[in-house]
């Protein structure tokens, strides 16, 4: 089994690739540029013995979208059985302030690309071959947050599409997706606020990278389910913040 991984290098991308290299599954690791993967994941694919190649690709270039799926195939000598479209970018902004430019990188990296890689990875399919995508979202689908506007946007149209898409491509292709919650504190977060914001989900926790991979390994092997949207985020969407969590609780 092979399985492509767009940003698998470092944080989440990466906690995924590892998960899958668990499973047996070879990698093709997508990264903005030329890199090498995170520690933690470089040791799984020694102990596992999988194999392994980084695929540079800027993904708001159309052409190197375009080419991603046909250069892994081409690599391995097959067409990948599973497409993680994990890869995404983040940016302040309010609705009042977004300018075309913003919007548009973001829906670029972030939404056109996961729908072009979709079309892409089904097309490369062998006959016979069945596959399965997982798109990696944000649980603000569910409420969102003023915040973030381009990003906000840009998920959204992503969460939409992974409904339709799974009609459109089944039966070869399966297509689900995930929302994640507070996963990985970025350099916004303080420890004291990011502990704060973890004991007031309804879990009283945050969502954990492992949490993540081993909900897209269960959706990866759930032959029977498509189109749907599973949330490992401690319970965020059960409630409706109006800021984005990283403005919130920032003091005792």
């Amino acid at each position: 089994m092979l399985a492509l991984i767009t940003g698998g290098l470092h944080r989440v991308g990466a906690a995924i690739a590892a998960r899958l290299a668990e499973d047996g599954y070879d990698l093709a690791l997508h990264a903005h540029r030329q890199g090498i993967p995170c520690p933690e994941l470089a040791q799984v694919i020694e102990d596992r013995n999988v194999r392994s190649k980084v695929f540079p690709a800027d993904l708001a270039e159309a052409s190197e979208v375009e080419s991603l799926v046909d250069q892994v195939a081409a690599h391995f000598g097959r067409a990948p059985d599973a497409l993680i479209n994990s890869a995404s970018i983040i940016t302040e902004g309010h609705w009042a302030e977004i300018t075309h430019q913003e919007l548009f990188r973001h829906l670029n990296v972030n939404f056109v690309a996961p729908v072009v890689l979709t079309r892409s990875f089904a097309a490369a399919l062998a006959p016979g071959q069945t596959g399965a995508i997982v798109n990696i979202l944000d649980q603000r689908v569910h409420n969102p947050p003023i915040d973030q506007a381009a990003y906000t946007a840009s998920k959204l149209a992503l969460g939409s599409t992974t409904r339709v898409t799974a009609r459109a491509f089944a039966p070869n292709v399966r297509i689900n997706a995930i929302a994640p919650g507070m996963t990985l504190p970025g350099d916004d977060y303080n420890p004291e606020q990011w502990q704060r914001l973890a004991n007031a989900m309804p879990l009283g926790r945050n969502s954990a990278p492992r949490d993540i991979a081993d909900a897209v390994a269960f959706l990866l092997g759930a032959t029977s389910v498509t189109g749907q949207t599973l949330f490992v985020d401690g319970g965020a969407n059960l409630e409706s913040y109006a800021r984005d969590f990283v403005h919130m609780m920032r003091d005792g």
